[in-house]
């Protein structure tokens, strides 16, 4: 029977290189094994199987990913990081939309350190962030007061008489006074929030507090990023030229 070899120590000596330099290859995403992508070095294979380092492999770092994606409504998610299953159910290759224009490949690595910015609320769908980027981290987390969320919120019942200028000034919440906020009416059932990084519950409270009951909410951007033509569930790389 032949012994099985790990993977690293295989393409190091069938190309030429130190294992260290191996294993970032296979953690870089250019090893296949019988034409198959594999990215854990410490993988054992048969001496047998063909092993091919792609054309164009690089040892240089992997850049840190940023990834869009829209929530459906009824998510439960947690409010730290994401445990890694669930992260692996969500950002699947087969729900990356067909239109990202990133030229990524998608690589298991860019599920590890995924840190989900501002989970939405069970009820709510829409825009998510997941980065592994500190400097998106740090804009998004220690700067949130400054990054405008727009939101539109689907709503039953009757608005009281000065309802909608309570809405934009003069209502409270956890016992503090709220600061002006945008709201507008997009149609006969639906408001339109624009408001700097909401907490948990806020939309629902205003809402109720002016005689109306919140049937759906929906985050459409974040910052300067709409949600644009994101499908339910789908996802995307954020683009090197855009900002938030």
């Amino acid at each position: 029977m032949t012994e099985s070899i790990r993977l690293a120590k295989h393409l190091a000596e069938q190309v030429s290189c130190s294992r260290r330099e191996a294993e970032q290859y296979i953690e870089g995403g250019w090893v296949r094994v019988d034409g198959q992508l594999v990215e854990e070095p410490g993988c054992r294979i048969d001496p047998r199987q063909t092993v091919e380092l792609m054309p164009g492999a690089s040892l240089e770092p992997l850049e840190p990913v940023t990834i869009l994606w829209h929530k459906p409504a009824g998510l439960a998610l947690p409010l730290d990081t994401p445990p890694a299953e669930l992260l692996a159910q969500l950002i699947a290759p087969d729900l990356r939309a067909a239109d990202d224009r990133s030229n990524l490949r998608f690589l298991k690595r860019h599920l590890q350190d995924l840190t989900l910015i501002d989970p939405l609320e069970t009820k709510a769908s829409g825009l998510q962030v997941l980065s592994q980027d500190w400097r998106i981290k740090r804009k998004l987390i220690a700067d949130a007061a400054t990054i405008e969320h727009e939101v539109i919120v689907e709503v039953s019942g009757q608005i009281a008489p000065d309802g909608l200028q309570l809405l934009k000034h003069g209502l409270s919440f956890s016992g503090k006074p709220l600061p002006p906020i945008k709201v507008s009416w997009q149609s006969e059932h639906r408001l339109r929030f624009a408001l700097k990084t909401p907490p948990r519950g806020l939309i629902v409270h205003m809402c109720e507090k002016v005689g109306l009951q919140v049937v759906a909410i929906k985050c459409i951007r974040i910052g300067r990023l709409p949600m644009a033509g994101l499908a339910v569930g789908q996802w995307r790389y954020l683009l090197g030229y855009e900002r938030f």
